[in-house]
């Protein structure tokens, strides 16, 4: 079995899955996906708001139900966790929709949002819209840079090629941005 049957077959339930577990770069891969015909546009943000969405709502919940938990105190002792706790006091709307767009910020603020009295039918809500923007947006910016790559490089048949592109870009990026923030983290 090829690699392009494998996506074909397996290529929504591995947006799904990484959505809800990785969360940007999962779903960028599943817009080349898209991009390469072997998954709808429309399944495809599905997938990846439903798994942001579930998992999210996972969090928000484990954060409300052990919110007394020596580990969930031990997590609110963290500077992530300060960071969320701070900006949803001061936007608690604005925050709930668009803390997935924040890096560092995405797993540690449902469970912040959830040790805090925030209703849980608000966040399901917000929380429900803001999946269906995130997937949206980096389904499609994997289906834009699916473009780019075949626009710079010619009509590249193998799916490969892609692959290895997004997977070679994204370690780099992961790289600049982790000595980066070791940097800044040295120097404060």
């Amino acid at each position: 079995m090829t690699v392009e049957a494998l996506l074909a077959q397996f290529g929504l339930p591995a947006i799904f899955l990484g959505a809800a577990a990785e969360g940007e770069t999962a779903v960028i891969l599943g817009g080349v996906i898209v991009h390469r015909g072997l998954a709808g546009f429309i399944p495809a943000v599905a997938m990846a708001a439903l798994g942001s969405f579930l998992a999210d709502q996972l969090f928000f919940f484990l954060g409300r139900r052990f919110r007394d938990h020596p580990r969930i105190q031990a997590l609110r002792r963290r500077p992530a966790f300060d960071r969320a706790a701070r900006l949803f006091a001061r936007y608690p709307t604005g925050f709930v929709f668009l803390f997935r767009f924040l890096y560092g910020l995405r797993t540690v603020s449902p469970l912040a949002i959830g040790t805090l009295d925030f209703p849980p039918a608000r966040f399901l809500l917000l929380n429900a819209l803001a999946a269906l923007l995130w997937a949206s947006v980096f389904i499609t910016l994997g289906y834009v840079f699916g473009q780019s790559v075949e626009a710079l490089f010619g009509r590249i048949r193998p799916f490969e090629h892609v692959l290895l592109a997004v997977v070679a870009l994204s370690v780099v990026g992961a790289l600049l941005f982790h000595l980066i923030r070791r940097r800044r983290h040295r120097a404060g």
